[in-house]
């Protein structure tokens, strides 16, 4: 079976983008900051606060689960529950937070800097259409489970 470089490089993209979240957790509030959370979030891990460390470890999850269907749906471990659903729903997350790049106003957050919110939704959006080359590409071959 060959392996589809599309998932592959999405799925090690978003272990890639969950290695941050958690460095970003170790580096503290400057990582914050530098990464674009907002001041809030970067003042709260100064406070001491573990909210910070919560929300982040969660998007650290949810990005590494992402990963291992990319994974999946590449051939490269096996089949995970609802493979189908799955990568029709993280591309269509993907693709939808990408979409601030064009329509800012979709994501009130005065906290994150205009920057950060063209960089990252330019990140999510190339995520979400290599996920979407990817599994078009495998779709016939994930045996119809919906």
């Amino acid at each position: 079976m060959k392996l589809d470089p599309w998932l592959l490089t999405g799925g090690a993209l978003s272990l890639v983008a969950a290695a941050v979240h958690l460095a970003v957790i170790v580096g503290g509030p400057d990582w914050y900051r530098f990464f674009g959370a907002g001041e809030g979030m970067a003042r709260a891990a100064e406070a001491g606060s573990v909210r910070p460390a919560l929300m982040t470890l969660g998007i650290a999850g949810v990005l590494a689960v992402w990963g291992a269907y990319a994974l999946s749906g590449a051939g490269l471990i096996g089949p995970l529950p609802l493979l189908r659903a799955a990568l029709v729903a993280i591309t269509a997350i993907y693709l939808l937070r990408g979409l601030v790049l064009f329509f800012p106003g979709m994501l009130r957050r005065p906290d994150l800097s205009p920057a950060f919110l063209r960089w990252s939704s330019l990140i999510v959006l190339t995520l979400g259409l290599i996920h979407a080359i990817g599994t078009a590409r495998v779709w016939h071959s994930l045996n119809g489970e919906a």
